[in-house]
């Protein structure tokens, strides 16, 4: 052990000792009690260790390896275990929705790579307050948390995986841990972790245009591949009268097939059936004043595809099945990454297009040993797979903006960490048809980890025979992501056009706060029942269960309840008064006028209505 100021350093060192030693080394100055960290067959790495303590109440323990030369790093773990005193539940933004609540420490895995999650894992009483939140700074090589309950008395056993998966030979390796158990909202500690994450590992999120905070139309549920010029361009005149902006032809316009496959994907040609001419098409739809983006299944080439010769030997993996009917490119080999390029870039300069949904990141990976090793990385101008997929992303984003500078790059859930940030503008909550809950959730998450990129809901639809009350629920639940709706809008009522108009002037004229301001959603638990949203300007709060209290606070400036319960009464706090508040119905009209004084109250809210609360002079 060696003392440097207050910073202490341990290392282990693999000489004189047998590739299968296993090797521990335990550490017993940090918050979380005493930490190991434990290998085996280090072989002819050796591991450094640093501890630093930050002035905001958090610390890190830094790893770092070297070897003399180029070698496959060792598997290691990071363990430490802390006791169950006021932890409720465990976070994580890519945590099942049913799973929420404290996992058994058999069952608690939770894993992050470049394309998938993000290295962040918290524990939070039932009150809203952070008790432990652990972050990792490495946001693009396989990460995997184990934390949960361990029965043997009730501590959260932690234990963070390392190099689980194949990785290239290398020579050194850092990365560090963040250990925050300061007593704060449970989301501040969340964004600060993201935040973190995003400054210790050098990423820089890319610039936002404007046009990501949109609301727009997707093609996607209702038309799923039936997607025609004429259609989407009657859709699109109806889009443009409600107050939508952008539109997104998902899958469908590159194919024929209506199977909801991907055997036909790689060729990346317009189907000339559908689009007979494809930059017509989207000149008609610039000039009814929407942007217009279209879908690519990156790593995706179809077995029926034209290039599937051409890409032999250069998969990754080959999957069969329905909705599995291809193979994954291998983005290590330069004419891969090339020719996706290259295609995006031609579409964009060639249709005038305004953006991509650029989808599947997720399925770049291995499914069993790394293809490359047997072939010496034959062919491979990069041998790591996440430096690929990094190399490779960034090359898109670089050849998008060359023609577009503002360009709109969609990912979704769960391709949402830190280093997708460096390449998109637009984050979307992951597929979640008619569920409205989760669409809640989804996007609550993202807000808390996304920094100023913009969030998307997933696409919105619902069924004809609702009333527009109970539509209205689907776009209150989704008022704090940008919306993206995706219902056969020549076909909706009347009534529920006149409601979609009226929740899209009202998201524009407070985009700022539902956006952009000090967001907090409350209660994970019980999947966030109340979520609110504060600029200098006013206050938004929603609330979505009937059982909850509307908590406006104080009554300084312009207070917006949005009733997304149910119900047609509403449980009100504040604490200030006298005040005046309007009720306004889902359509935007004026229902009335109630007085409200300081304390907790009743008040009658028409469903998916609101109440607009200002201070009496």
């Amino acid at each position: 052990m060696k003392r440097f100021g207050a910073v202490l350093v341990f290392v282990l060192a693999a000489a004189g000792f047998s590739r299968a030693a296993e090797y521990r080394m335990r550490f017993k100055d940090y918050y979380v009690g005493p930490v190991e960290l434990r290998c085996t067959e280090t072989g002819a790495w050796k591991f450094s260790v640093s501890h630093a303590a930050s002035a905001d109440g958090t610390e890190e323990m830094r790893i770092r390896l070297t070897a003399a030369e180029d070698a496959p790093p060792p598997k290691f773990s990071v363990l430490f275990d802390v006791p169950q005193v006021d932890m409720h539940h465990k976070w994580s933004v890519q945590y099942p929705l049913e799973r929420v609540g404290l996992p058994a420490n058999w069952d608690c895995t939770t894993s992050s790579r470049l394309c998938y999650g993000l290295p962040l894992v918290a524990f939070l009483n039932a009150n809203d307050r952070n008790r432990l939140a652990v972050a990792c700074s490495e946001a693009k090589r396989a990460v995997v948390f184990n934390a949960g309950l361990r029965e043997e008395g009730c501590r959260i056993e932690w234990k963070i995986d390392f190099f689980g998966e194949p990785e290239a030979p290398m020579r050194s390796y850092e990365t560090a841990l963040r250990f925050d158990r300061r007593d704060v909202f449970f989301g501040e500690a969340i964004a600060d972790a993201s935040a973190w994450i995003s400054k210790t590992a050098a990423l820089k999120p890319a610039p936002v245009p404007a046009a990501a905070f949109e609301p727009l139309y997707s093609a996607w549920y209702s038309f799923h591949q039936d997607v025609s010029a004429d259609a989407i361009e009657a859709e699109c005149a109806e889009a443009v009268r409600l107050g939508m902006k952008t539109v997104i032809v998902d899958d469908g316009w590159q194919t024929d097939d209506n199977n909801r496959g991907y055997s036909y994907c790689g060729d990346w040609q317009v189907s000339t059936n559908r689009f007979p001419d494809f930059a017509a098409h989207v000149k008609k739809v610039h000039d009814l004043g929407m942007k217009y983006m279209i879908w690519y299944g990156v790593p995706m080439i179809g077995y029926k595809s034209a290039n599937y010769g051409r890409f032999k030997g250069k998969y990754l993996w080959n999957r069969d099945g329905r909705w599995a009917d291809y193979s994954c490119l291998d983005p290590r080999f330069p004419e891969v990454r090339e020719f996706l390029c290259g295609v995006y870039e031609k579409a964009m300069r060639d249709w005038d297009l305004d953006g991509l949904k650029l989808d599947f990141i997720d399925a770049f990976g291995f499914n069993g040993p790394d293809p490359a090793v047997a072939e010496d990385y034959a062919g491979r101008d990069i041998k790591s797979l996440s430096e690929a997929i990094d190399r490779l992303m960034k090359d898109v984003h670089a050849r998008l903006t060359a023609v577009k500078p503002e360009a709109l790059i969609e990912f979704r859930q769960c391709y949402i960490g830190p280093g997708i940030r460096q390449y998109g503008n637009m984050l979307r909550a992951t597929d979640c048809p008619g569920d409205l809950q989760a669409n809640r959730c989804r996007i609550a998450n993202l807000r808390l980890t996304s920094g100023e990129t913009a969030v998307h809901a997933d696409m919105l639809e619902w069924n004809v025979a609702e009333t527009a009350e109970n539509a209205a629920r689907f776009v209150l639940s989704s008022v704090f992501g940008v919306i993206q709706y995706s219902v056969m809008l020549r076909e909706l009522p009347a009534d529920h056009k006149r409601m979609i108009a009226h929740w899209l002037d009202f998201t524009r004229r407070h985009r700022e706060t539902l956006l952009k301001g000090a967001f907090r959603p409350h209660h994970y638990e019980a999947f966030y029942p109340v979520i609110e949203a504060e600029s200098a300007a006013e206050r938004i709060v929603a609330v979505y269960n009937d059982a909850a209290i509307a908590d406006g606070g104080k009554v300084d400036r312009p207070i917006y309840i949005l009733n997304a319960t149910g119900s047609r009464r509403m449980a009100v706090l504040l604490s200030g008064g006298p005040a005046t508040g309007e009720i306004f119905d889902t359509f935007g009209v004026r229902r009335g006028v109630v007085a409200l004084r300081a304390g907790l109250q009743e008040v009658a809210v028409p469903v998916s209505g609101y109440v607009r609360i200002a201070p009496d002079l």
